[in-house]
């Protein structure tokens, strides 16, 4: 039996994707392999594959196509990459990374998120990705360098921990608060220091932990 879901996922990436200056080879077959309505509750599958995002509980969401794909572009990835993904959420980019990369290590702080997530992406077969349930803002020391940090949460700034733990060459891609939104910055580590581009404004769950929000600024 074929897979009901292939042309809602070809109508995605040539609807969300391809129209909107989405041309990375790897990328797209990466959104057109990866079952999106799996990682979002089975009451919304019928929503999977529309360009926003859904709720997933706990105040969380899954981003996005478009957004998940100009942020895994800007990390300009490659096969033999190792890659930080701060806020493993759904595991939706969790698994986009994977499926590019040779290595994936994904921080969540919701112990409940991180398990559904950890249980879908072993269920669907990912092989290459490590788990993390701790505060995400410090990135993970043990297993560092990586050759990009994709950060699916807003910031305050950007966490000095990630600069840390980036490789000469790498690139972190993150969102900053700026008003009741966020900026997408991306910061590359060179042999003189960081250099900072700036992105467009996008929306996020806020960045919680040491060295983001000491609380969610939703409820204040």
């Amino acid at each position: 039996m074929g897979d009901p879901y292939q042309e809602k996922r070809q109508l995605m990436v040539n609807r969300h994707l391809k129209k909107r200056g989405i041309r990375d080879a790897l990328l797209l077959e990466a959104f057109l392999r990866v079952p999106r309505h799996e990682f979002v509750p089975a009451d919304l599958w019928e929503q999977a594959y529309a360009d926003g995002p859904l709720p997933i509980g706990h105040g969380q969401t899954i981003s996005q196509p478009y957004m998940v794909a100009v942020m895994t572009s800007l990390a300009e990835l490659k096969p033999e990459h190792r890659v930080l993904e701060i806020g493993t959420g759904s595991g939706y980019q969790a698994a986009i990374l994977a499926e590019i990369v040779s290595a994936v290590y994904t921080v969540e702080r919701i112990p409940e998120i991180a398990e559904r997530a950890r249980q879908t992406l072993q269920r669907l077969g990912y092989a290459n990705i490590h788990f993390g349930v701790a505060d995400g803002t410090l990135g993970w020391t043990e297993a560092a360098p990586f050759d990009a940090i994709v950060v699916t949460a807003g910031a305050p700034e950007i966490p000095a921990p990630f600069l840390d733990q980036l490789a000469l060459g790498g690139l972190v891609v993150v969102p900053i608060e700026a008003g009741h939104s966020q900026v997408l910055y991306r910061v590359k580590r060179t042999v003189r220091g960081f250099d900072k581009e700036r992105g467009e404004r996008c929306t996020f769950v806020p960045l919680i932990g040491k060295h983001g929000w000491e609380r969610d600024p939703r409820t204040r």
